[in-house]
């Protein structure tokens, strides 16, 4: 597991976003690359290239815990993606909903990642189901905790649950995959064969007081319908992006 004791790092921070960085070192993609998932009380930004580069937590006015959008991984971020060469890729929302759906294809199958925010009970919580479509696919999780825009390393612990603790602020993870730390990441790898779902759960919550009892994701999928502004939003947003994209 990736380990830290509530640090600073050197990503950029709320404070000072203009620093300058090699561009090498940049992680976010192309602003029209992404589309947005949200439980209307806060929204992430998830690629096309599956990682997601931005998330305010738990509210829109809290600091981001994911934040390479506008710097590097060291800024925050959340990835989920074919091992191997992406050959095409396409996306769009689930009718209806928020529910974002993005479909790899590589040279030996191809697979679904559903991703969304439920809404919100007592808790928060950001959903990635991995779904085999045909063949089978080597897949690679790398997740990246940095609250404070990246200034904060949260302590990592992995004792039967995931979790980042920094201060008062924890998000707790829950899978079935097996987990691993690189470098002040923790990572996965694992593969996914036709019908087969691998589902990944990050929920935040206060340190300060008892983990949330587990929820079943699939049940949750049934639930994120669009309302109101959200609703305006998916519905003109989804042309752009049921288009087929290539990987770049």
């Amino acid at each position: 597991m990736e380990r830290g004791r509530g640090r600073s790092s050197k990503g950029i921070s709320k404070h000072n976003l203009t620093r300058a960085v090699p561009k090498e070192a940049w992680h976010g993609s192309a602003i029209e690359d992404y589309a947005l998932i949200g439980d209307l009380e806060t929204a992430a930004l998830v690629s096309r290239q599956g990682s997601i580069d931005w998330l305010c937590w738990p509210t829109f006015s809290s600091p981001a815990c994911f934040a390479a959008l506008l710097g590097t991984r060291d800024n925050g971020f959340w990835k989920i993606a074919p091992a191997n060469k992406i050959i095409k890729t396409y996306r769009q929302y689930r009718k209806g909903t928020l529910i974002v759906e993005t479909v790899f294809k590589t040279a030996s199958g191809e697979v679904c990642v559903t991703d969304f925010m439920p809404p919100r009970g007592k808790y928060s919580q950001l959903v990635r189901m991995v779904r085999g479509e045909r063949g089978r696919v080597r897949m690679r999780m790398d997740l990246a905790v940095r609250f404070d825009y990246g200034r904060t390393v949260p302590w990592v612990t992995s004792n039967g649950e995931w979790r980042a603790v920094a201060g008062s602020d924890m998000v707790v993870l829950r899978t079935e995959a097996v987990l691993h730390g690189e470098d002040h990441t923790t990572s996965s790898d694992f593969t996914v064969r036709e019908g087969e779902t691998m589902t990944f759960t990050l929920t935040y919550c206060s340190s300060l007081k008892k983990i949330p009892k587990e929820t079943s994701p699939r049940r949750a999928t049934r639930a994120p319908r669009s309302s109101g502004r959200a609703g305006w939003l998916a519905v003109h947003t989804m042309g752009a992006i049921r288009q087929p994209c290539h990987d770049r």
